[in-house]
């Protein structure tokens, strides 16, 4: 099969099978382009997603656009790209079309409620999986609650942590480095 239109049809079934954002996709995206594909490791994974978190734009798309790069080079970051969003734009062009005639039913209500639910245990999984890859001594333990309770608890954005936590990580590495 055509390399980039392997990368296009994985990101496109990756793409249909996220609900929830990009937080949701990550248990999908770890199976296809780490176990199956071996496209990255979990740790180039991990990295990517970090990345496509602080960058602008969607988590899942720039994650995409990160390991369609790596394997295949621009135009493999394009076709993974345009794999990702395609899904998207079909099925959000099919809900707007009708979801006002729809939103009022129960039914309609109490499906939202059940896949808020689920998309809350993916996005749980994620972050239980990123943790225990990253927090692995005190330093990682502290940066986690650190950024935690600044971001949770005293409305302190998002980016500004995630650079807080950078140079934290580049200052925990030279003192580390220092005493060996």
């Amino acid at each position: 099969m055509n390399p980039y239109l392997d990368l296009y049809l994985t990101c496109a079934r990756i793409g249909v099978c996220t609900f929830g954002g990009g937080y949701a996709m990550l248990p999908i995206l770890q199976r296809e382009v780490v176990e199956n594909r071996h496209w990255a490791t979990e740790d180039e994974l991990m990295d990517y997603y970090a990345i496509g978190q602080c960058t602008p734009g969607v988590i899942a798309v720039n994650t995409a656009t990160f390991i369609g790069c790596k394997t295949h080079g621009i135009l493999g970051g394009i076709a993974a790209t345009a794999g990702m969003i395609t899904p998207s734009l079909i099925i959000i062009t099919i809900i707007a079309a009708f979801i006002q005639q729809f939103a009022h039913l129960a039914v309609v209500q109490h499906a939202f409620a059940g896949i808020r639910i689920a998309v809350c245990a993916l996005v749980l999984q994620s972050v239980w999986k990123m943790a225990k890859k990253g927090v692995v001594d005190v330093p990682t333990s502290v940066i986690l609650l650190v950024t935690f309770a600044a971001v949770a608890f005293f409305g302190v954005s998002p980016v500004v942590m995630v650079i807080v936590a950078a140079i934290a990580g580049i200052a925990i590495g030279m003192i580390r480095r220092r005493r060996a």
